[in-house]
């Protein structure tokens, strides 16, 4: 599916998604990334929920996020409760979703000025 938002020519947003890719900016991606309105993680090293560890946020810190939204795949899935609470800990707030779902409210968030980075599983 496509997305169409306004202009994102100085930030990133989601411009389409499927089953196994997220267009960013239309730049298709097949591995894991992190996407903030102002940076990109390419390659983050993750693949599933049940490998997910506070170390693979601990990249997000610096960009000072208000909130996490955890793209799943394409199941919606919840990883361990003691991530959670640990993002928590550090003020930071977290939704879980499928990565579809995650990638529309990212570019919600986005044009509402918000400080959101979406954690995108693939």
């Amino acid at each position: 599916m496509k997305l169409h938002l306004a202009n994102f020519a100085h930030q990133y947003i989601f411009t389409g998604y499927g089953d196994e890719y997220v267009l960013v900016n239309h730049a298709r991606y097949e591995k894991s990334l992190i996407v903030l309105p102002d940076h990109l993680i390419e390659d983050w090293p993750v693949i599933s929920v049940s490998q997910l560890e506070i170390q693979h946020f601990e990249v997000l810190i610096p960009h000072a996020p208000e909130i996490i939204i955890l793209g799943t795949g394409i199941k919606h899935q919840f990883p361990d409760q003691s991530l959670l609470s640990q993002l928590i800990k550090k003020g930071i707030g977290v939704e879980i979703m499928d990565t579809k779902a995650c990638c529309r409210t990212y570019n919600i968030l986005v044009e509402e000025g918000r400080r959101v980075a979406a954690t995108i599983l693939i």
